[in-house]
């Protein structure tokens, strides 16, 4: 039997976002404003560092909120705030990295679940699904999402989870949230969405029906390269309850440092998040027009099989793109991301400079090469996160690096 510590679901314990006006703040309001207040000693506009790792008490468990930072910091709090307003959620929760979000979310379950996976996702969650929780008893499908039929003839007594990421990385496949939220609740299964490449300015999938978000705020939230972060938010008491119960349990938890800068990199989102949507169209019509590219995957092309999905469940495409070359050679997607200038050829996405990768050998170099490649993530394919530089530049850029090959 599992016992959960029971918390009392407070704006000191668990981010949480029950302030209802923020609900009538227009998107870029909130990510300036919500869940933040000035310091009341100082005055100061924004949320100071509290680098301390425990808290005066008057008496023994008589505290201001906080008792020790691996429970709660007042900079953690502020950030735990902003995301679930962010999300329209309830609560927020955050993590030491992407993947302690993940590592959090599976411990709801128990040896003997099953878990619905999208087939096409960030080769860090098909690593820890596959080598590290299946030894523990869960069993974990991965399918494509885009045909109910593969979905449904998992399902059975065991299942207790669909984790979908929409867009897909690297494949920026699009899969319709609130039709799995119908599929799930049918089912009485929990559905967790990975909104990493889309972010809330994007997309919103708790109001499609998703139990629980949750991102790698290492990517577009933090914005800046710069720190390592994940997040879940989520509006069911009894989930936030045990997600509290993990996240305390296990310490997996960001100091207050790593929390200011992903605070301080909220504040510009919406204007950042613009501008890699407007670069990345550019970006995608420039590649479905080039010779040596054989193929274009952007969901804001209507070519994009998903296209018509992605027009109604995001407010706008996002600057994430992949392609793959003319003849599928490796040699020459390896000397193209070798030799571009502004495009850095780095690990990771999101950050205000532009990245390119070749995710074979990179971001899913776990996932074997059989499974890559049913997929789609073949030898050529080539990982854009296009950045907020001038477009002009990148395009240059680019063409350079095309005329080696």
């Amino acid at each position: 039997m599992v016992f959960f510590t029971k918390v009392k679901l407070n704006s000191t314990k668990i981010g949480r976002f029950a302030n209802l006006k923020n609900l009538k703040m227009k998107f870029g309001t909130k990510a300036i404003h919500a869940g933040q207040k000035a310091d009341p000693s100082t005055g100061a506009i924004m949320t100071p560092i509290y680098q301390t790792s425990t808290y005066k008490q008057d008496s023994p468990g008589e505290f201001k909120g906080y008792e020790y930072s691996r429970t709660g910091n007042p900079t953690r709090t502020a950030l735990e705030n902003n995301l679930a307003a962010l999300e329209n959620g309830k609560y927020g929760l955050c993590f030491g990295s992407g993947l302690a979000a993940v590592d959090a979310i599976i411990k709801l379950l128990k040896p003997g679940n099953e878990v619905i996976s999208t087939n096409d996702l960030y080769g860090g969650t098909y690593r820890i699904f596959s080598s590290i929780f299946e030894k523990y008893g869960i069993k974990f499908h991965f399918v494509g999402m885009n045909d109910d039929s593969k979905i449904i003839s998992h399902i059975n007594e065991n299942t207790k989870m669909i984790w979908a990421e929409t867009p897909t990385n690297p494949m920026l496949n699009i899969i319709d949230i609130r039709n799995l939220s119908v599929l799930s609740k049918k089912n009485k299964l929990l559905l967790v969405i990975d909104n990493t490449f889309a972010t809330p300015y994007l997309q919103r999938p708790l109001e499609m029906g998703a139990d629980i978000v949750m991102h790698s705020l290492t990517k577009y939230m933090g914005g800046h390269s710069d720190v390592v972060m994940g997040a879940a938010i989520c509006n069911n008491d009894d989930i936030a309850q045990k997600l509290y119960h993990i996240q305390n349990s296990c310490g997996a938890v960001p100091g207050p440092m790593d929390s200011f800068l992903v605070l301080r990199g909220l504040k510009t989102l919406h204007v950042r998040m613009q501008r890699h949507c407007e670069n990345g169209k550019v970006i995608a019509n420039f590649l479905k027009n080039h010779s040596k590219v054989e193929k274009v995957f952007w969901p804001g092309l209507k070519s994009h099989q998903n296209h018509n999905i992605a027009k109604n469940q995001m407010d706008d495409f996002g600057g994430m793109i992949s392609f793959n070359l003319v003849n599928n050679k490796l040699e020459d997607a390896i000397k193209l991301v070798s030799n571009t200038h502004y495009f850095t050829l780095a690990e990771s996405l999101g950050g205000v400079e532009s990245l390119i990768g070749h995710p074979a050998s990179m971001t899913h170099a776990a996932i074997p090469k059989k499974e890559r490649e049913k997929t789609g993530v073949i030898d050529s394919l080539i990982r854009l996160s296009v950045g907020i530089e001038d477009v002009e530049d990148l395009i240059k850029d680019l063409e350079r690096s095309f005329n080696l090959i």
